[in-house]
């Protein structure tokens, strides 16, 4: 067996030192080690999308990514974003549209909406079906949830559109 490695990271904003099996993936970190608990383990092979987390800002499968590699990184997970309220309209909308149901695969569909309403602030409602693609959800047959990420995508253009009016006036 390998001897433990020392790393250091920040996630949701604080600073952790820790010695960790050079072979430990992220997700289990977090969950085992620091006791943050959104990101979920599933499938492990990095298909099911349950344990997405932000690494210095990329979305990623932290069942692929291993403790180590994230050593001098920024970690967030749903609940550093949830803290902040990144996902509040998000989280919102999924509440209105009944988008959530066992909840399951919630945490990673909410960290992943968010990088799609950042990444690609006008997708199409394809585009939205296309990039959470990668996270499954076996409750809601993904209708509800690409209504919420539209709506919210919807009210952000409108509240958009009066600024741009007033900068061509």
């Amino acid at each position: 067996m390998s001897e433990p490695l020392k790393i250091s990271l920040r996630v949701n904003g604080t600073r952790y030192e820790r010695s960790v099996a050079p072979r430990i993936h992220l997700v289990d970190f977090l969950r085992d080690e620091l006791g943050i608990m959104g990101a979920r383990t599933a499938c492990e092979h990095g298909v099911c999308g349950a344990c997405t987390v932000r690494l210095d800002g990329e979305i990623v499968r932290g069942c692929l990514v291993l403790a180590v590699q994230a050593n001098g990184a920024e970690v967030e997970t749903i609940e550093g974003a949830s803290e902040r309220g990144d996902v509040t309209e998000l989280q919102q909308a999924f509440h209105a549209r009944n988008a959530l149901q066992c909840g399951y695969c919630t945490p990673a569909m909410l960290l992943t909406a968010a990088a799609l309403l950042e990444d690609k602030p006008d997708a199409t409602r394809a585009e939205v079906r296309e990039y959470i693609s990668g996270n499954y959800c076996r409750c809601t047959g993904y209708h509800a949830i690409v209504d919420a990420i539209c709506d919210v995508r919807d009210s952000r253009r409108a509240k958009a559109a009066p600024a741009r009016g007033q900068e061509n006036a």
